[in-house]
């Protein structure tokens, strides 16, 4: 009859060999396979950094040129004086921005609400049903069409039938980029406000399009101003459809049914011209769009983290 102490040293034996036996059935730590991940890995990185720090030099060149030779023209006359004449000294961009402004101002009164309203349908209404399905598509069509496309449709719907060019032909042909931009985003902001909200609302007996409009749309509207933000920062610069749309004035103007100067078209009118004040007035352009895009996207972008940390 065995003992104790015999019984337990057989336990701790087996116990040993066991461990042992696990450890020699574990795989062995293959040090080429880790030496080939490691150089992937550096590869890739340096890769990587590569295309990075190439793009920022490309980026800060040219942000360098457009702030060198842009704020040389910086002046109240810049602001203030009508485009000058071939040739000639002086002048400004005041028309041009008047009309940018008016443009811009008034693509956001027609493309906000529809956007927003787009907007809501399909995240509250739609859903599922295919009159939203290809709603979604024609809005993915018409986020990825190019400027030039939509400048040349609202050419031969608009101008063509009226005869002649205005700012509402630019008005309109700006307002069907902005307003894909603005359905997205509302879409996308919607479908981010937790359902437990709505079913609050609907427990207190708030009628659905109510819950739409004062709590979902409320929850939502820092995102959705980010979007409206985002769509006027990208017509901002949008010269092919103004081209075939609204064209050029070379003077004051508040007549949005005629021709109409805006920043876009006389930037690439000016920057092509063999006149030297010319040029000068299309790189303080350049550069005053630019300043605007960068202030809407700066101020998106501290809107929407505000409203989030609060």
């Amino acid at each position: 009859m065995n003992s104790p102490s015999m019984t337990n040293n057989h336990h701790k034996e087996m116990a040993m060999s066991d461990s042992s036996q696990t450890l020699l059935d574990q795989p062995k730590f293959n040090t080429s396979i880790y030496a080939q991940r490691k150089r992937k890995n550096f590869i890739g990185l340096a890769l990587s950094m590569t295309a990075m720090f190439l793009g920022l030099v490309f980026l800060f060149w040219i942000l360098g040129l457009l702030f060198y030779k842009g704020f040389n023209v910086f002046s109240l006359d810049l602001f203030t004086n009508k485009t000058p004449g071939p040739d000639s000294d002086g002048g400004g961009l005041g028309n041009a921005i008047l009309g940018s402004l008016m443009l811009v101002i008034s693509c956001t009164m027609i493309s906000t609400p529809v956007g927003v309203m787009a907007g809501i349908y399909l995240s509250e209404y739609g859903k599922s049903s295919r009159f939203a399905g290809v709603t979604r598509f024609l809005n993915d069509i018409m986020l990825s069409a190019p400027s030039i496309v939509i400048g040349l449709f609202v050419y031969a719907l608009v101008v063509v039938n009226a005869r002649h060019f205005s700012g509402w032909a630019g008005t309109v042909a700006l307002s069907l980029i902005a307003i894909p931009v603005v359905v997205r985003t509302t879409e996308n902001m919607l479908n981010l406000v937790p359902v437990s909200l709505r079913e609050a609302a609907f427990a207190l007996g708030a009628p659905k399009w109510k819950v739409s409009l004062t709590v979902v749309l409320r929850a939502a509207r820092s995102g959705v101003m980010t979007g409206i933000l985002l769509a006027l920062a990208r017509i901002s610069g949008e010269t092919a459809p103004l081209l075939f749309t609204a064209l050029n004035n070379p003077f004051f103007t508040f007549d949005m049914n005629g021709p109409m100067a805006n920043l876009p078209v006389v930037i690439f009118q000016f920057a092509m011209s063999p006149y030297q004040n010319w040029v000068d007035l299309a790189w303080g352009g350049a550069l005053l769009i630019t300043l605007a895009v960068l202030g809407l996207n700066i101020l998106a972008r501290v809107y929407f983290r505000d409203k989030v940390s609060q």
